[in-house]
């Protein structure tokens, strides 16, 4: 469940570490979603 999920999020969420975002200064509706995808990429890895 969790590998489809982050497939999905691949596909549909931004990727801040592409954009140059610098963790300390992204807004919290960013870290929210940096913290989410980080959530379900260690879920998917287990």
């Amino acid at each position: 469940m969790y590998k489809l999920l982050a497939k999905l999020n691949k596909a549909l969420l931004p990727s801040f570490t592409k954009q140059g975002l610098d963790p300390i200064k992204a807004k919290n509706w960013q870290k929210a979603i940096i913290a989410y995808r980080y959530w379900v990429t260690v879920k998917s890895l287990d």
